[in-house]
């Protein structure tokens, strides 16, 4: 069985002890707030690591594709929100994962999109179950919740004989804080917007049993969940340096990293030039505007160890520059000679992961198994 040592490098490595813990601190903290979690798996993608949430605590999953959808179903998982808001031509699709007995709930935040839904949902004797998506930061998409659309999609829903579920929300602008003050803020920002417009559908008459929010930050800081009947959160799994900067986490508990090698020197520049680019740490510069700047990945030594200032500066597509920030290194190719190994944490798990068709998990014996990856849509 291959090992750190042994195998092929660029890899993504996946320290499944870390995981496990990040998993369980996730898990015992919904518990705690007595809400159910239901874990964005679009992070990973992967069976073992939603298994292992779900052998945690975890109920039901959230996908950020029907791709996803389709396979997590076959792997037999059932229970699955698609949050991402429903194109007319992707119904179908929906159609038939329900057919088949998925229990996939699907998304809107408009009128066309809610007529659509209704008037396929009529046309196939299909009562589909739809959240509407409520915009509780301004982040990204969605419907505020004062706004007399949230009722007239609402309506549209349910009097065309769909089974309004409720509303869910995304609190994608907690990633632009880094204080726990300012994190709270915006945990209950998110809370209250969404329990409100639950509420606002309750007042009109309308049934509203699911209030459903997450992003890692908020689910982590929230001080109450009051009136949320869900959380759903993806990144917290394998976290990264993105979050390390938000607050949430440590170098320490970052799970994924990239293995990589070597294989070559500019000394007068300060440079060690090694086999992973962009091309495995993805183009994410997630950091770059944060309080400190990882290039494209924080240097680690082999046992995962951070080696202070040792940063991948700069990537092209198969090639790393690993350098000192700071003053340039004169002594690079006598501290990681060519072959040394090394681990890149990435600054976002999710688009790292991504160029990679599967994770190498690593036990506590030193062994790597492989475990594969989704892709595509």
């Amino acid at each position: 069985m291959d090992t750190l040592h042994t195998i092929d490098t660029p890899a993504a490595v996946v320290e499944q002890s870390c995981m496990r813990r990040n998993i369980a601190r996730m898990q015992q903290r919904m518990d705690a707030l007595g809400v159910r979690f239901r874990p964005h798996v679009k992070t990973t993608k992967c069976i073992e690591v939603a298994k292992a949430q779900q052998a945690a605590g975890a109920r039901g999953i959230t996908v950020s594709t029907l791709k996803e959808a389709e396979q997590f179903f076959a792997a037999g998982f059932s229970d699955i929100l698609y949050a991402v808001g429903m194109a007319p031509h992707r119904l179908p699709h929906a159609l038939e994962l329900r057919r088949r007995g998925c229990a996939l709930g699907i998304i809107t935040d408009g009128i066309e999109s809610a007529r659509a839904i209704a008037d396929f949902g009529r046309a196939n004797g299909e009562a589909f179950d739809v959240l509407i998506e409520v915009d509780t930061d301004g982040h990204r998409s969605g419907i505020r919740p004062e706004e007399d659309r949230l009722l007239e999609v609402a309506r549209v829903l349910h009097d065309g004989g769909m089974r309004l579920g409720g509303v869910m929300t995304h609190a994608g602008s907690s990633y632009d804080f880094d204080t726990p003050k300012a994190l709270r803020a915006v945990a209950e920002q998110e809370r209250a917007g969404c329990v409100r417009a639950a509420q606002r559908l309750r007042d009109a008459g309308l049934p509203c049993p699911v209030v459903s929010v997450g992003s890692t930050p908020t689910a982590l800081m929230a001080q109450t969940l009051d009136g949320v009947t869900e959380v759903r959160a993806g990144v917290y799994v394998f976290f990264d340096l993105v979050m390390r900067n938000v607050g949430v986490c440590s170098e320490e508990d970052i799970a994924l990293s990239v293995l990589t090698t070597v294989i070559g020197h500019q000394p007068e520049k300060g440079w060690a030039i090694l086999d992973a680019g962009w091309m495995a740490m993805s183009r994410d510069r997630g950091t770059q505007k944060q309080k400190q700047d990882f290039g494209f990945g924080q240097a680690c030594d082999l046992n995962g160890r951070v080696l202070d200032g040792y940063v991948l500066g700069g990537a092209n597509q198969e090639h790393g520059i690993l350098s000192r920030q700071g003053e340039p290194d004169a002594g690079i190719a006598a501290r990681f000679p060519i072959g040394t190994r090394l681990r890149i944490l990435p600054n976002h798990a999710c688009a790292t992961g991504a160029q990679f068709p599967q994770y190498q998990a690593l036990s506590e014996d030193g062994t790597l198994q492989p475990w594969g990856r989704f892709h595509g849509w």
